[in-house]
């Protein structure tokens, strides 16, 4: 997809994604949007792609870090629940409670008995979440071997990108079908009628965020909030202020590309 068409078609999700902020704001609703999927699959990009254009007062980005000693003596579920959306809310999470169900599994920080006792309870947990008036939506990003490994390979070379490969992602890139059946097991557990995944496919970038907005947008119930024509009141005088002689510290202005004009 050619830029042009993809600046498009966003600055036009933007403008949608804008109008739900606002009925969410004046509806009360709570939202929690969970992105799930494998290292180099493009969350951090969709969910850039959404937040880019609204309140990060209204849209909350929820990225959580290893538990401290203390969360891991709480029950699994504590330290997410204290991150949900209050009315007026939209909670995006980068990464859930569904780590235990990935990389929790894969690489070994959680035992089997963990894991099911998390898929046997994640279902009645979310139905208790949605009962509560929430609108829950999950995506699972799935980005295909070929994809991933250019992904991760173009960012060992480039400073923009190095923090983003951490030691866990190299030690989880080989376990690919860990990971697929990690997922598979996830999906049987906890694909319900009042939760579902959805599959979100991620290799190209583009479309994946175009996607993903125009599904949340058709799935969040939004009505274009009507309000007055905004004008910019007049100025007051200026009486008798005058500009003070300050020995001002400016940030040096420098000729950005004048040596390639």
């Amino acid at each position: 997809m050619k830029n042009k068409i993809y600046e498009k078609e966003l600055e036009k999700l933007h403008v949608e994604l804008v109008k739900l902020q606002q009925w969410v704001v004046a509806k009360g609703l709570k939202v929690c949007i969970v992105f799930e999927g494998r290292d180099g699959a493009g969350k951090g990009g969709c969910i850039k792609a959404i937040c880019e254009r609204v309140s990060p007062r209204i849209f909350r980005v929820v990225a959580l870090p290893a538990p401290t000693e203390r969360q891991k003596s709480q029950m699994y579920i504590q330290r997410y629940i204290e991150h949900f959306p209050a009315a007026g809310e939209i909670a995006i999470f980068d990464r859930s409670w569904y780590n235990r169900a990935g990389v929790e599994r894969v690489m070994g920080f959680a035992n089997d008995a963990q894991v099911e006792r998390f898929l046997q309870q994640a279902p009645s947990f979310e139905k208790s979440m949605v009962e509560s008036g929430i609108i829950l939506l999950k995506y699972w990003l799935e980005v295909s071997e070929e994809e991933q490994e250019r992904r991760l390979a173009s960012r060992i070379d480039d400073g923009r990108k190095i923090w983003k490969l951490s030691p866990m992602d190299l030690k989880s890139f080989s376990k690919w079908y860990d990971y697929s059946r990690a997922r598979d097991a996830m999906f049987a557990a906890t694909d319900t009628p009042w939760a579902p995944w959805y599959v979100l496919r991620s290799d190209d970038k583009k479309r994946a965020r175009l996607n993903v907005i125009e599904h949340l947008l058709r799935h969040i119930p939004y009505e274009d909030m009507k309000r007055e024509k905004v004008k910019l009141p007049k100025r007051q005088d200026s009486e008798d202020y005058v500009e003070p002689d300050y020995p001002y510290k400016y940030v040096t202005e420098h000729s950005w590309g004048a040596d390639k004009a």
